[in-house]
């Protein structure tokens, strides 16, 4: 498995969605967090099924019972971080909508932790045998970060509270003939909500798995795409049933060692654009556009964005040091050219 590929290729989809254009809380975007998200599973009933509580990818592996596999699990852990003003009493702080320290601006936000829940490696045959299930539990957190200004008097602070999630990640294999093997990987959300009918979508993301991804590696074995699987084995392709998620074939092609199963739809060896500057966060994002875009936006309005998060903060900064041939190469590029048909030539 090409891990760095892989790597460089998952982090970019995960954080679809953290922060959108116009990147401001005062600003706010309807609704963040568009893919991958595995709600309480009392919430998603509440809501008639709209927002998932389960997650299932299926696949194919050919090889005998000694290929190996390796299976991980990654999302996002909603963070609610509230800012607050230091009172007359030490370590007394009152919520209040944003804080300027030294000319920093400190805003309210929902930030995220990168969760990883690995199942290890399993010989394909002992998963035949028994399938594996791995628990997701990430307890409640609070956690205060005092801010103080250059003289050292304390001015407020950041506090910081994730909610409790509870999951489970299910693996396990059925052969169908032939060294060919039906591999499913199913993540459910357990995390109790009370009174999810009168709950907030807010307090359910709270509790979810966000931008839920799945990274499969095999050893003395090899996947079978499913986007375009050989002939003979069409129909069982057709058969593995994908919920809310894609398998797709990642690394150097032809290698058939590792399986990205994403919510955003790919083809197989997906690659990011080496002319693209960074993340954008936007989904779908059009580097050029959204890059234009923020570079229209003013002083006041960056420095409000900054304010958001490292994240934020970093992508004006990226956004601001692009050279004019960087932005040039945003307009677009040629990969390549193909032969056109005799026939297509002659009108």
């Amino acid at each position: 498995m090409n891990r760095a590929v892989v790597d460089i290729l998952a982090h970019a989809l995960l954080y679809e969605g953290y922060i959108l254009y116009p990147y401001r809380p005062s600003v706010k975007n309807r609704q963040r967090w568009t893919f991958g998200g595995l709600y309480p599973r009392g919430w998603s009933e509440a809501q008639n099924g709209s927002d998932a509580w389960l997650m299932q990818t299926q696949c194919l592996i050919c090889g005998t019972e000694t290929a190996r596999l390796t299976v991980g699990v990654r999302f996002l852990h909603l963070v609610d971080r509230t800012v607050a003003k230091a009172s007359g009493q030490e370590r007394q702080f009152s919520p209040i909508d944003s804080l300027d320290i030294d000319g920093k601006e400190y805003q309210p936000w929902q930030e995220a932790i990168e969760r990883n829940v690995e199942l290890g490696e399993c010989g394909l045959g002992e998963l035949l045998a028994e399938p594996i299930a791995r628990a997701v539990d990430f307890p409640k957190k609070t956690d205060i970060e005092t801010l103080r200004c250059r003289d050292g008097q304390l001015r407020g602070a950041l506090i910081r509270t994730q909610e409790a999630i509870d999951g489970l990640v299910e693996l396990s294999a059925i052969p169908l003939g032939d060294d060919l093997h039906q591999i499913t990987i199913k993540i459910t959300n357990r995390t109790p909500l009370p009174g999810a009918s009168g709950s907030t979508r807010d307090q359910a993301l709270m509790r979810s798995l966000v931008s839920t991804h799945t990274i499969l590696g095999i050893e003395s074995g090899e996947f079978v795409s499913l986007t375009d699987p050989p002939e003979k084995w069409k129909t069982q392709a057709a058969g593995c049933r994908n919920i809310g998620t894609w398998p797709v074939l990642v690394g150097q092609e032809p290698a058939r060692d590792t399986i990205l199963s994403s919510p955003i739809i790919l083809s197989d060896y997906p690659e990011l654009a080496p002319e693209s500057p960074g993340d954008l966060f936007d989904s779908t994002e059009i580097d050029e556009i959204l890059t234009l875009r923020i570079m229209t936006l003013t002083d006041d309005e960056k420095r409000a964005a900054a304010g958001v998060d490292d994240r934020v903060r970093q992508l004006l900064a990226r956004t601001d040091a692009l050279a004019r041939d960087q932005l040039m190469s945003l307009h677009g590029t040629l990969r390549g050219l193909r032969p056109v048909p005799e026939e297509q030539t002659h009108g």
